[in-house]
């Protein structure tokens, strides 16, 4: 009886086994050809995301570029409020001397009358506006960018720049900024006369220039006041070092531009200059030279106008549309763009 149960089970797992190995258990998995076709699909998932990352993010930075230059506006307008009148192209002389007939010290800027007004108190007070912009005693702080001065869409994003001559040599290094402001039409800093002083810019912004809300005739939603300037050349916030020059990132890539002068480290100008009868650059114009508007968006760049608000200039802008924009008590009337 027992020998017949033993039997019995045995036959039992024989045929067990029997059955697992005539039905093995199936492991699920890729082939080689199925990874490859899901590898090909996510590439092309990717291939497709990429663009509209990339212009999401070309969104947000020209969105904080608006906001920057919008506030830079309303600080303008603040320290108009305070004194009278919008603060100096830049600074050449000091107060209760004659007004030299050269670039001379101090040299501060526009950007640097706006620090308190852009919640940089601290960085204001740090700095001894009664010594060059360049003297020793000012160079930790000149190096400090604010981020109001910093366009995100910008591939010279710095933080700071080398100022230097026409030798190469280094005669400061300051921190960048990515907005420059309007000389006008004409360059003012391109003449050397005796009487340097008393050429003045079209625009808001020159060397001494103390411009009231009452001398811009041409009313200030049609005048341009700041506009991005990135990629081809590096500009700054702090002011202008005497001898100094700007010139272009990459010579190759922007052949029509030349170096330039000192006063471009925070100016530029429209066109047409006296030299360059009917020669005018809107925002990113192919010319694409150190004392234009330049901006890192396709198609033009941005700006503000002195009633605060900020508008995209296309590239296409008709000319003496921009010219006119860019001037403010020569009464020419902008028309449509």
């Amino acid at each position: 009886m027992i020998n017949q149960l033993v039997r019995q089970t045995y036959d039992r797992t024989e045929i067990t086994m029997t059955s697992v190995r005539a039905n093995p258990i199936r492991r699920s998995g890729f082939t080689l050809i199925e990874l490859l076709v899901v590898i090909a699909i996510i590439a092309i998932l990717i291939g497709l995301l990429l663009p509209a990352v990339q212009k999401v993010r070309e969104a947000a930075a020209r969105l904080q570029s608006t906001n920057n230059l919008k506030q830079i506006g309303l600080a303008l307008h603040n320290y108009e409020l305070a004194n009278s009148h919008f603060p100096p192209g830049y600074q050449s002389g000091y107060a209760g001397q004659t007004v030299p007939a050269v670039d001379a010290a101090p040299g501060w800027a526009w950007g640097t009358f706006l620090l308190p007004y852009l919640e940089q108190g601290n960085l204001y007070e740090q700095l001894r506006l009664d010594r060059p912009c360049w003297d020793p005693v000012n160079a930790a702080s000149v190096k400090f960018a604010p981020k109001m001065f910093i366009n995100p869409g910008a591939p010279n994003a710095g933080p700071t720049m080398k100022v230097k001559d026409g030798s190469g040599a280094v005669l400061a290094e300051f921190g960048i900024s990515h907005y420059v402001a309007n000389n006008g039409q004409d360059e003012s800093w391109a003449y050397d006369r005796p009487d340097l002083s008393d050429i003045r810019g079209t625009g808001p912004f020159f060397r001494n220039s103390k411009t009231r809300i009452a001398s811009v005739g041409d009313g200030l939603s049609s005048t341009v006041f700041i506009g991005e300037h990135t990629t081809v050349s590096d500009k700054t916030w702090v002011g202008v070092v005497p001898g100094a020059e700007v010139c272009p990132n990459d010579p190759n890539r922007y052949p029509f531009t030349e170096c330039d002068a000192a006063a471009t480290l925070v100016l530029c100008h429209s066109g047409p200059a006296d030299g360059e009868p009917g020669v005018v650059h809107p925002p990113s114009f192919p010319t694409c030279h150190v004392c234009q508007m330049y901006a890192p968006w396709a198609g033009g760049g941005q700006v503000l106008f002195g009633d605060g608000h900020v508008q995209f200039i296309p590239t296409s802008i008709n000319l003496n549309t921009w010219a006119a924009l860019s001037s403010m008590n020569l009464g020419d009337v902008p028309g449509v763009y």
